[in-house]
Protein backbone atom coordinates (compact mmCIF):
# COMPACT_ATOMS: atom_id res chain seq x y z
CA UNK A 1 0.00 0.00 0.00
CA UNK A 2 2.99 2.34 0.49
CA UNK A 3 4.76 1.73 -2.08
CA UNK A 4 2.15 3.90 -4.40
CA UNK A 5 3.12 6.84 -2.32
CA UNK A 6 6.48 6.44 -1.91
CA UNK A 7 6.70 7.01 -6.08
CA UNK A 8 4.34 9.73 -6.04
CA UNK A 9 7.29 11.39 -3.50
CA UNK A 10 10.03 10.10 -5.94
CA UNK A 11 8.15 11.30 -8.47
CA UNK A 12 7.07 14.77 -7.01
CA UNK A 13 3.15 13.87 -7.50
CA UNK A 14 0.94 15.08 -5.08
CA UNK A 15 3.21 15.33 -2.42
CA UNK A 16 1.20 16.97 -0.11
CA UNK A 17 -1.47 14.07 -0.14
CA UNK A 18 1.28 11.12 -0.58
CA UNK A 19 2.71 12.39 2.60
CA UNK A 20 -0.65 13.08 4.56
CA UNK A 21 -1.81 9.66 3.47
CA UNK A 22 1.90 7.52 4.67
CA UNK A 23 1.42 9.29 8.24
CA UNK A 24 -1.71 7.60 8.30
CA UNK A 25 -1.20 4.21 6.92
CA UNK A 26 2.00 3.72 9.12
CA UNK A 27 -0.71 3.26 12.29
CA UNK A 28 -0.11 0.09 11.27
CA UNK A 29 3.26 -1.75 12.20
CA UNK A 30 2.99 -3.50 8.91
CA UNK A 31 2.59 -0.48 6.45
CA UNK A 32 5.47 1.37 8.85
CA UNK A 33 7.69 -1.51 8.57
CA UNK A 34 7.32 -1.56 4.64
CA UNK A 35 7.75 2.43 4.77
CA UNK A 36 10.96 2.27 6.66
CA UNK A 37 12.49 -0.23 4.41
CA UNK A 38 11.62 1.66 1.39
CA UNK A 39 12.91 5.13 1.95
CA UNK A 40 15.75 3.63 3.41
CA UNK A 41 17.72 7.01 5.36
CA UNK A 42 14.60 9.20 4.46
CA UNK A 43 16.24 11.20 2.03
CA UNK A 44 13.19 11.67 -0.28
CA UNK A 45 11.43 13.35 3.03
CA UNK A 46 13.71 15.08 3.70
CA UNK A 47 14.08 16.52 0.44
CA UNK A 48 10.35 18.14 1.16
CA UNK A 49 11.59 20.34 4.22
CA UNK A 50 12.63 23.48 1.53
CA UNK A 51 9.21 21.83 -0.75
CA UNK A 52 7.34 25.35 -1.88
CA UNK A 53 4.27 24.54 0.15
CA UNK A 54 3.80 25.05 3.87
CA UNK A 55 1.63 21.95 4.48
CA UNK A 56 4.12 19.63 2.44
CA UNK A 57 6.73 20.97 4.32
CA UNK A 58 4.57 20.39 7.65
CA UNK A 59 3.76 16.64 6.72
CA UNK A 60 7.21 16.27 5.63
CA UNK A 61 8.86 16.95 8.85
CA UNK A 62 5.93 15.08 11.26
CA UNK A 63 6.25 11.98 9.11
CA UNK A 64 9.95 12.12 9.58
CA UNK A 65 9.03 12.54 13.44
CA UNK A 66 6.25 9.56 13.04
CA UNK A 67 9.27 6.94 11.66
CA UNK A 68 11.64 8.31 14.13
CA UNK A 69 14.60 9.06 11.02
CA UNK A 70 17.26 9.85 13.38
CA UNK A 71 19.57 10.70 10.72
CA UNK A 72 17.58 13.91 10.00
CA UNK A 73 17.83 15.46 13.19
CA UNK A 74 19.80 18.02 11.59
CA UNK A 75 17.92 19.00 8.55
CA UNK A 76 15.32 19.34 10.62
CA UNK A 77 17.06 21.94 12.93
CA UNK A 78 17.84 23.44 10.14
CA UNK A 79 14.79 23.61 8.48
CA UNK A 80 12.96 24.79 11.87
CA UNK A 81 15.41 27.87 12.07
CA UNK A 82 14.80 28.76 8.03
CA UNK A 83 11.00 28.29 7.91
CA UNK A 84 8.91 31.57 7.74
CA UNK A 85 5.42 29.90 8.18
CA UNK A 86 4.50 30.32 11.70
CA UNK A 87 2.04 27.27 11.77
CA UNK A 88 4.60 24.90 10.55
CA UNK A 89 7.25 25.69 12.84
CA UNK A 90 5.86 23.72 15.71
CA UNK A 91 5.84 20.84 13.33
CA UNK A 92 10.00 20.73 12.83
CA UNK A 93 10.38 20.50 17.03
CA UNK A 94 7.31 17.77 16.99
CA UNK A 95 9.11 15.89 14.93
CA UNK A 96 12.42 16.17 16.82
CA UNK A 97 10.93 16.04 20.15
CA UNK A 98 10.93 12.22 18.90
CA UNK A 99 14.52 11.74 18.35
CA UNK A 100 17.21 11.76 20.50
CA UNK A 101 17.89 15.84 20.76
CA UNK A 102 20.32 15.95 24.24
CA UNK A 103 22.76 17.60 22.55
CA UNK A 104 20.48 20.15 21.31
CA UNK A 105 19.27 21.38 24.66
CA UNK A 106 21.16 24.86 24.43
CA UNK A 107 19.59 25.13 21.05
CA UNK A 108 16.18 25.12 22.40
CA UNK A 109 16.61 26.61 25.12
CA UNK A 110 17.48 29.76 22.72
CA UNK A 111 14.48 29.66 20.99
CA UNK A 112 12.75 29.36 24.20
CA UNK A 113 14.28 32.15 25.62
CA UNK A 114 13.65 34.30 21.93
CA UNK A 115 10.13 33.50 22.07
CA UNK A 116 9.36 34.61 25.65
CA UNK A 117 11.43 37.86 25.18
CA UNK A 118 9.44 39.08 21.61
CA UNK A 119 5.88 40.30 21.03
CA UNK A 120 3.74 38.81 18.45
CA UNK A 121 1.00 40.39 16.92
CA UNK A 122 -2.83 39.08 18.08
CA UNK A 123 -2.99 37.05 15.14
CA UNK A 124 0.21 35.45 15.38
CA UNK A 125 0.03 34.28 19.15
CA UNK A 126 -1.96 30.77 18.81
CA UNK A 127 1.11 29.80 16.86
CA UNK A 128 3.77 30.77 18.80
CA UNK A 129 2.36 29.56 21.90
CA UNK A 130 2.33 26.37 19.62
CA UNK A 131 5.82 26.31 19.12
CA UNK A 132 6.32 27.19 22.76
CA UNK A 133 4.51 24.43 24.22
CA UNK A 134 6.95 22.31 22.32
CA UNK A 135 9.70 23.83 23.17
CA UNK A 136 8.55 23.38 26.76
CA UNK A 137 7.96 19.58 26.14
CA UNK A 138 11.66 19.07 25.07
CA UNK A 139 13.45 20.34 27.18
CA UNK A 140 11.67 18.90 29.88
CA UNK A 141 12.05 15.89 28.45
CA UNK A 142 15.58 16.41 28.54
CA UNK A 143 16.05 18.02 31.67
CA UNK A 144 12.84 16.18 33.43
CA UNK A 145 9.79 18.34 34.30
CA UNK A 146 10.16 21.00 36.91
CA UNK A 147 7.95 20.22 39.87
CA UNK A 148 6.89 22.60 42.50
CA UNK A 149 6.83 22.58 46.22
CA UNK A 150 3.51 23.53 47.88
CA UNK A 151 4.69 26.16 50.60
CA UNK A 152 1.79 27.43 52.08
CA UNK A 153 -0.48 30.54 51.28
CA UNK A 154 1.00 34.15 52.06
CA UNK A 155 -2.36 35.35 52.91
CA UNK A 156 -5.68 33.94 53.72
CA UNK A 157 -7.82 32.41 51.36
CA UNK A 158 -11.15 30.01 51.02
CA UNK A 159 -10.99 26.44 50.53
CA UNK A 160 -14.10 24.09 49.82
CA UNK A 161 -13.87 20.47 51.86
CA UNK A 162 -16.00 18.60 48.87
CA UNK A 163 -18.18 15.89 50.28
CA UNK A 164 -21.73 14.51 49.94
CA UNK A 165 -24.52 16.38 50.45
CA UNK A 166 -26.61 14.90 53.18
CA UNK A 167 -23.44 14.46 55.28
CA UNK A 168 -21.75 17.17 55.36
CA UNK A 169 -22.13 18.49 58.76
CA UNK A 170 -19.94 15.34 59.57
CA UNK A 171 -17.18 17.27 58.03
CA UNK A 172 -18.30 20.23 59.44
CA UNK A 173 -17.87 18.33 62.97
CA UNK A 174 -13.89 17.44 61.88
CA UNK A 175 -13.26 20.95 61.07
CA UNK A 176 -14.70 22.63 64.38
CA UNK A 177 -12.18 20.47 65.97
CA UNK A 178 -9.12 22.01 64.88
CA UNK A 179 -7.78 25.34 66.11
CA UNK A 180 -9.80 28.16 65.82
CA UNK A 181 -6.87 29.84 64.76
CA UNK A 182 -6.49 27.95 61.68
CA UNK A 183 -10.46 28.20 60.75
CA UNK A 184 -10.75 31.76 60.58
CA UNK A 185 -14.72 31.29 58.90
CA UNK A 186 -16.46 28.26 58.35
CA UNK A 187 -19.54 27.42 56.86
CA UNK A 188 -21.87 24.84 54.85
CA UNK A 189 -21.52 25.09 51.08
CA UNK A 190 -23.65 23.08 48.81
CA UNK A 191 -20.88 21.16 47.50
CA UNK A 192 -19.07 20.84 51.64
CA UNK A 193 -17.56 22.80 54.02
CA UNK A 194 -16.49 25.71 53.14
CA UNK A 195 -13.10 27.51 55.30
CA UNK A 196 -11.43 30.68 54.83
CA UNK A 197 -8.05 30.22 56.25
CA UNK A 198 -4.07 30.90 56.15
CA UNK A 199 -2.77 27.60 57.01
CA UNK A 200 -4.32 24.73 54.66
CA UNK A 201 -1.86 21.37 56.40
CA UNK A 202 -3.73 21.06 59.17
CA UNK A 203 -6.84 20.45 56.48
CA UNK A 204 -4.98 17.50 55.25
CA UNK A 205 -4.96 14.90 58.11
CA UNK A 206 -8.86 15.09 58.21
CA UNK A 207 -10.50 12.35 56.42
CA UNK A 208 -14.13 12.70 55.84
CA UNK A 209 -14.13 14.99 52.73
CA UNK A 210 -13.40 13.71 48.98
CA UNK A 211 -10.98 16.85 47.79
CA UNK A 212 -9.51 19.85 48.71
CA UNK A 213 -10.45 22.69 46.18
CA UNK A 214 -9.73 26.49 45.77
CA UNK A 215 -12.41 28.80 44.25
CA UNK A 216 -11.55 30.52 41.97
CA UNK A 217 -14.87 31.91 39.79
CA UNK A 218 -18.35 31.53 40.29
CA UNK A 219 -19.45 32.10 37.37
CA UNK A 220 -17.31 30.99 33.76
CA UNK A 221 -18.83 31.61 30.47
CA UNK A 222 -19.65 28.79 28.09
CA UNK A 223 -17.48 29.89 25.38
CA UNK A 224 -13.73 29.22 25.79
CA UNK A 225 -11.60 32.00 25.17
CA UNK A 226 -14.03 34.23 27.41
CA UNK A 227 -13.38 31.67 29.97
CA UNK A 228 -9.60 31.38 29.35
CA UNK A 229 -9.81 35.50 29.90
CA UNK A 230 -11.52 35.37 33.09
CA UNK A 231 -9.49 32.65 34.37
CA UNK A 232 -6.22 34.40 33.16
CA UNK A 233 -7.41 37.43 34.41
CA UNK A 234 -8.71 36.02 38.39
CA UNK A 235 -4.66 36.15 39.39
CA UNK A 236 -4.69 32.58 38.89
CA UNK A 237 -0.81 32.44 38.08
CA UNK A 238 -0.11 34.71 40.96
CA UNK A 239 -1.80 32.15 43.50
CA UNK A 240 0.14 29.63 41.81
CA UNK A 241 3.37 31.44 42.20
CA UNK A 242 1.96 32.50 45.95
CA UNK A 243 1.96 29.48 47.35
CA UNK A 244 5.01 27.41 45.45
CA UNK A 245 8.75 28.15 45.85
CA UNK A 246 9.64 27.21 42.44
CA UNK A 247 8.09 29.63 39.45
CA UNK A 248 6.55 29.09 36.31
CA UNK A 249 5.60 27.29 34.37
CA UNK A 250 2.91 25.54 35.73
CA UNK A 251 1.71 21.77 34.18
CA UNK A 252 -2.03 21.81 33.87
CA UNK A 253 -4.71 20.59 32.80
CA UNK A 254 -8.94 21.05 32.56
CA UNK A 255 -11.22 18.93 34.19
CA UNK A 256 -15.15 19.16 32.65
CA UNK A 257 -17.68 18.33 34.85
CA UNK A 258 -21.18 18.33 32.76
CA UNK A 259 -23.94 16.16 31.97
CA UNK A 260 -22.20 15.78 28.61
CA UNK A 261 -18.35 15.09 28.10
CA UNK A 262 -17.04 18.83 27.08
CA UNK A 263 -13.84 17.90 25.66
CA UNK A 264 -13.71 20.51 22.78
CA UNK A 265 -14.44 23.10 25.36
CA UNK A 266 -11.71 22.02 27.46
CA UNK A 267 -8.99 21.21 25.00
CA UNK A 268 -10.04 25.00 23.59
CA UNK A 269 -9.76 26.40 26.57
CA UNK A 270 -6.44 24.61 27.52
CA UNK A 271 -5.13 25.82 24.47
CA UNK A 272 -6.73 29.53 25.14
CA UNK A 273 -4.82 29.81 28.75
CA UNK A 274 -1.30 28.44 26.76
CA UNK A 275 -1.68 31.75 24.68
CA UNK A 276 -2.71 33.92 27.66
CA UNK A 277 0.23 33.09 29.78
CA UNK A 278 2.84 33.03 27.40
CA UNK A 279 3.38 29.36 28.26
CA UNK A 280 3.70 30.15 31.91
CA UNK A 281 0.80 27.55 32.19
CA UNK A 282 1.49 24.70 30.32
CA UNK A 283 -1.05 21.84 29.29
CA UNK A 284 -0.33 18.87 29.98
CA UNK A 285 -2.66 16.06 30.62
CA UNK A 286 -0.98 13.49 31.96
CA UNK A 287 1.92 15.33 34.10
CA UNK A 288 0.36 17.70 35.72
CA UNK A 289 0.11 19.63 38.80
CA UNK A 290 -2.14 21.97 38.57
CA UNK A 291 -5.90 21.10 37.95
CA UNK A 292 -9.02 23.22 36.56
CA UNK A 293 -11.60 22.76 37.74
CA UNK A 294 -15.44 23.01 35.70
CA UNK A 295 -18.41 22.42 37.16
CA UNK A 296 -21.56 22.66 34.92
CA UNK A 297 -24.27 25.34 36.73
CA UNK A 298 -27.83 25.62 36.13
CA UNK A 299 -27.63 28.41 34.50
CA UNK A 300 -25.24 28.65 31.08
CA UNK A 301 -21.49 28.53 31.92
CA UNK A 302 -19.73 26.74 34.99
CA UNK A 303 -18.06 27.21 38.49
CA UNK A 304 -14.35 26.94 38.58
CA UNK A 305 -12.56 25.57 41.43
CA UNK A 306 -8.55 24.95 41.67
CA UNK A 307 -6.95 21.40 42.71
CA UNK A 308 -3.27 21.67 43.48
CA UNK A 309 -1.49 18.28 43.31
CA UNK A 310 1.02 19.64 44.77
CA UNK A 311 -0.32 19.73 48.55
CA UNK A 312 0.74 17.28 50.51
CA UNK A 313 -1.77 14.78 51.04
CA UNK A 314 -0.61 11.02 52.79
CA UNK A 315 -4.09 10.79 54.42
CA UNK A 316 -5.07 7.59 52.04
CA UNK A 317 -1.85 7.12 50.70
CA UNK A 318 -2.40 2.98 52.04
CA UNK A 319 -4.85 2.64 49.04
CA UNK A 320 -2.82 1.34 46.50
CA UNK A 321 -5.04 -1.41 45.44
CA UNK A 322 -8.65 -1.04 44.58
CA UNK A 323 -11.21 -2.95 42.50
CA UNK A 324 -14.47 -1.41 40.36
CA UNK A 325 -16.53 -1.81 43.23
CA UNK A 326 -14.16 -0.48 46.00
CA UNK A 327 -15.68 2.26 48.29
CA UNK A 328 -13.42 5.79 48.42
CA UNK A 329 -11.60 5.98 51.13
CA UNK A 330 -13.18 9.61 52.28
CA UNK A 331 -16.65 7.59 51.88
CA UNK A 332 -15.91 4.99 54.06
CA UNK A 333 -14.22 7.50 56.83
CA UNK A 334 -17.14 9.11 56.98
CA UNK A 335 -19.32 6.44 57.82
CA UNK A 336 -17.08 5.39 60.19
CA UNK A 337 -17.34 8.23 62.00
CA UNK A 338 -21.62 8.51 61.98
CA UNK A 339 -21.04 5.41 63.67
CA UNK A 340 -18.38 6.13 66.31
CA UNK A 341 -20.74 6.08 69.08
CA UNK A 342 -22.09 2.66 68.62
CA UNK A 343 -18.44 1.21 67.73
CA UNK A 344 -16.91 -0.65 70.52
CA UNK A 345 -13.04 -0.34 72.02
CA UNK A 346 -10.85 -3.69 71.27
CA UNK A 347 -13.65 -5.09 69.63
CA UNK A 348 -13.34 -8.22 67.20
CA UNK A 349 -14.35 -7.48 63.77
CA UNK A 350 -15.79 -9.41 60.46
CA UNK A 351 -16.05 -8.03 57.10
CA UNK A 352 -17.68 -10.74 55.16
CA UNK A 353 -17.05 -8.63 51.99
CA UNK A 354 -14.19 -6.89 52.49
CA UNK A 355 -12.75 -5.75 49.14
CA UNK A 356 -9.48 -4.45 49.20
CA UNK A 357 -9.86 -4.07 52.80
CA UNK A 358 -10.77 -0.05 52.80
CA UNK A 359 -13.84 -0.34 55.59
CA UNK A 360 -11.41 -1.83 57.86
CA UNK A 361 -8.89 -0.23 57.75
CA UNK A 362 -10.94 3.22 58.22
CA UNK A 363 -12.52 1.47 61.10
CA UNK A 364 -9.45 0.74 62.92
CA UNK A 365 -8.26 4.09 62.47
CA UNK A 366 -11.59 5.27 63.94
CA UNK A 367 -11.65 3.36 67.21
CA UNK A 368 -8.96 1.04 67.47
CA UNK A 369 -9.97 -2.71 67.51
CA UNK A 370 -8.51 -5.91 68.94
CA UNK A 371 -8.55 -8.31 65.91
CA UNK A 372 -9.91 -7.93 62.37
CA UNK A 373 -10.90 -10.29 59.84
CA UNK A 374 -11.76 -9.54 56.33
CA UNK A 375 -13.29 -12.50 53.77
CA UNK A 376 -14.41 -11.97 50.33
CA UNK A 377 -14.44 -14.58 47.04
CA UNK A 378 -12.44 -12.44 44.20
CA UNK A 379 -8.81 -13.46 44.76
CA UNK A 380 -7.71 -9.76 43.63
CA UNK A 381 -9.16 -8.35 45.90
CA UNK A 382 -8.08 -10.40 48.92
CA UNK A 383 -4.29 -10.15 47.53
CA UNK A 384 -4.50 -6.12 48.08
CA UNK A 385 -5.87 -5.63 50.76
CA UNK A 386 -3.43 -7.76 52.48
CA UNK A 387 -1.37 -4.93 50.44
CA UNK A 388 -3.06 -1.92 51.55
CA UNK A 389 -3.43 -3.32 54.94
CA UNK A 390 0.26 -3.36 55.37
CA UNK A 391 0.87 -0.14 54.36
CA UNK A 392 -1.66 1.24 56.27
CA UNK A 393 0.29 -0.31 59.15
CA UNK A 394 -2.75 -2.33 60.05
CA UNK A 395 -2.90 -6.35 61.37
CA UNK A 396 -5.88 -7.61 59.68
CA UNK A 397 -6.54 -11.30 59.04
CA UNK A 398 -7.74 -11.54 55.02
CA UNK A 399 -9.28 -15.17 53.91
CA UNK A 400 -9.95 -15.81 50.45
CA UNK A 401 -13.55 -17.62 51.12
CA UNK A 402 -17.34 -17.32 50.78
CA UNK A 403 -18.74 -15.71 53.71
CA UNK A 404 -21.24 -18.49 53.70
CA UNK A 405 -18.75 -21.15 54.01
CA UNK A 406 -17.18 -19.13 57.06
CA UNK A 407 -16.84 -20.85 60.45
CA UNK A 408 -14.80 -18.93 63.50
CA UNK A 409 -14.06 -20.25 67.28
CA UNK A 410 -15.32 -16.99 68.42
CA UNK A 411 -18.02 -14.43 68.33
CA UNK A 412 -17.28 -10.98 67.15
CA UNK A 413 -18.54 -7.59 68.27
CA UNK A 414 -19.39 -5.75 65.03
CA UNK A 415 -20.03 -7.16 61.15
CA UNK A 416 -19.29 -4.23 59.23
CA UNK A 417 -19.87 -4.76 55.41
CA UNK A 418 -20.22 -2.26 52.03
CA UNK A 419 -22.76 -4.50 50.72
CA UNK A 420 -22.41 -6.26 47.04
CA UNK A 421 -24.64 -4.01 44.16
CA UNK A 422 -26.86 -6.20 43.09
CA UNK A 423 -25.46 -5.77 39.37
CA UNK A 424 -27.13 -8.23 36.33
CA UNK A 425 -28.43 -10.32 39.58
CA UNK A 426 -32.94 -10.34 39.43
CA UNK A 427 -34.66 -9.14 42.13
CA UNK A 428 -35.19 -12.56 43.73
CA UNK A 429 -31.70 -13.53 43.79
CA UNK A 430 -30.91 -10.17 45.44
CA UNK A 431 -33.50 -10.75 47.90
CA UNK A 432 -32.41 -14.41 48.54
CA UNK A 433 -28.71 -13.14 49.19
CA UNK A 434 -29.79 -10.44 52.06
CA UNK A 435 -31.81 -13.70 53.78
CA UNK A 436 -29.28 -15.66 53.78
CA UNK A 437 -26.92 -12.84 54.93
CA UNK A 438 -29.03 -11.69 57.79
CA UNK A 439 -29.53 -15.58 58.64
CA UNK A 440 -25.37 -16.35 58.68
CA UNK A 441 -24.26 -13.23 60.31
CA UNK A 442 -26.50 -13.65 63.58
CA UNK A 443 -25.26 -16.86 65.17
CA UNK A 444 -21.61 -14.76 64.55
CA UNK A 445 -22.20 -11.90 66.44
CA UNK A 446 -21.90 -11.72 70.34
CA UNK A 447 -25.61 -10.52 72.11
CA UNK A 448 -25.52 -6.82 71.60
CA UNK A 449 -23.10 -7.33 68.88
CA UNK A 450 -23.54 -4.80 65.74
CA UNK A 451 -24.28 -4.85 62.03
CA UNK A 452 -23.06 -1.90 60.26
CA UNK A 453 -24.44 -2.25 56.55
CA UNK A 454 -23.68 0.60 53.78
CA UNK A 455 -26.37 -0.56 50.90
CA UNK A 456 -28.47 0.78 48.66
CA UNK A 457 -31.28 -2.17 49.06
CA UNK A 458 -33.29 -0.44 51.32
CA UNK A 459 -36.35 -2.69 50.90
CA UNK A 460 -34.57 -5.69 51.44
CA UNK A 461 -32.72 -4.82 54.24
CA UNK A 462 -35.92 -3.49 56.16
CA UNK A 463 -37.48 -6.72 55.04
CA UNK A 464 -35.28 -8.26 56.86
CA UNK A 465 -35.35 -6.53 60.16
CA UNK A 466 -39.07 -7.55 60.10
CA UNK A 467 -38.38 -10.85 59.46
CA UNK A 468 -35.69 -11.32 61.97
CA UNK A 469 -36.91 -10.44 66.02
CA UNK A 470 -33.27 -11.10 67.17
CA UNK A 471 -32.27 -7.60 65.43
CA UNK A 472 -32.84 -4.13 65.96
CA UNK A 473 -32.19 -1.13 64.11
CA UNK A 474 -30.82 1.58 66.04
CA UNK A 475 -29.93 4.19 63.27
CA UNK A 476 -29.58 4.56 59.53
CA UNK A 477 -28.32 7.44 57.76
CA UNK A 478 -28.96 8.60 54.47
CA UNK A 479 -25.26 8.30 52.73
CA UNK A 480 -26.44 9.53 48.55
CA UNK A 481 -29.63 10.60 48.57
CA UNK A 482 -30.07 10.52 44.44
CA UNK A 483 -28.49 6.71 44.29
CA UNK A 484 -30.56 5.65 48.04
CA UNK A 485 -27.16 4.50 49.54
CA UNK A 486 -28.22 4.34 53.23
CA UNK A 487 -25.85 3.53 56.13
CA UNK A 488 -27.67 1.23 58.61
CA UNK A 489 -26.36 0.36 62.74
CA UNK A 490 -28.11 -2.40 63.36
CA UNK A 491 -28.07 -4.38 67.25
CA UNK A 492 -28.41 -8.15 67.63
CA UNK A 493 -30.84 -8.16 70.26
Amino acid sequence: MVNKYVENLEKKENPREALSKLRSLIKEEEQRTALIQLIGNGDVLVSYLTHEDAKTRKNAALLIGDLQLQEALLMLKTAYEQETTLFVKSSYLTAMSKLNVTDLLGFFKEQRERLLTSEPAEEDRKHVSEELHELYAIISRIEGRKKHTFCGLKKPHEILLSTNREQREVTLGEVSELSKAVQRRVELHPLGVMVYTKDVLPFTTLRTYRELLFPLLEKVSEKPREAAEQLWNSGLLEFLQECHRQEAPFAFRVEVKDVTPQTEYAKKLSLALEQLSNVMLVNDAKDYEVEIRLLATKENGYTAFLRLKTIPMHRFSYRKNAIATSIHPAAAAMMMRLAKPYLKENAQILDPCCGVGTMLIERDICVPAREIYGIDLFGDAISGARENASLAGEEIHFIHRDFFDFKHEYLFDEIITNMPVRGKKSKEEADAFYGSFFQKAAPLLVSHGKLILYTNETGFVKKQLRLHEEYHLLQEFCIRKKEQFYLYIIERR
